[in-house]
C-alpha cells in the first residue's frame, strides 16, 4: 500500500508518494503555504493519476494527449522523467530521473497503483 508523506518545511508543506517498499515514486511540484492546500494537491494527484493519459515526449512527432496526463520527457542529464498534469494543465507531481524509459513507465504504473488506497501521513506536531 502506498502512502503520501507530508513534510513541514520552513516555508510550508511538501509531499511525496512512497510505494509499499518505502521508495519515493513521485513528489509534489511545490511548497504549499498551508497543510490544507497540500492535502488538496494530494487529492488532485489521486484523482488525476487514475484518469491520466500518457504522452511520450521522447518520441519524434509525438501526439499531444488530453489533460490529465503523464508526460514522459528527457531531462538535461539525458534521463527519463515523468510529470503528472491535472485537468487544468498544471503540473502536480513529478518523478526522479530514470536511466531507462521502461523504468520511467514502471514508475507511472506504480503511481497509478499506489494512489488507489494510499494513506496520508501528516507531519509530527
Amino acid at each position: 500500500m502506498g502512502k503520501f508523506v507530508i513534510n513541514a518545511t520552513k516555508t510550508g508543506f511538501t509531499f511525496s508518494l512512497k510505494a509499499g517498499n518505502g521508495e519515493t515514486i513521485a513528489t509534489g511540484g511545490e511548497v504549499f503555504s498551508t497543510l490544507a492546500s497540500c492535502k488538496n494537491s494530494i487529492e488532485s494527484v489521486i484523482k488525476n493519476a487514475q484518469a491520466a493519459n500518457l504522452e511520450d515526449q521522447t518520441v519524434e512527432g509525438y501526439e499531444a494527449a488530453k489533460h490529465p496526463k503523464f508526460e514522459i520527457y528527457l531531462d538535461k542529464a539525458g534521463e527519463y522523467r515523468f510529470r503528472l498534469k491535472a485537468r487544468n494543465g498544471e503540473p502536480i507531481a513529478a518523478s526522479e530521473g530514470y536511466v531507462a524509459k521502461a523504468s520511467c513507465k514502471n514508475g507511472i504504473e506504480s503511481v497509478r497503483k499506489n494512489v488507489v488506497d494510499a494513506v496520508i501521513v501528516e507531519p509530527e506536531e
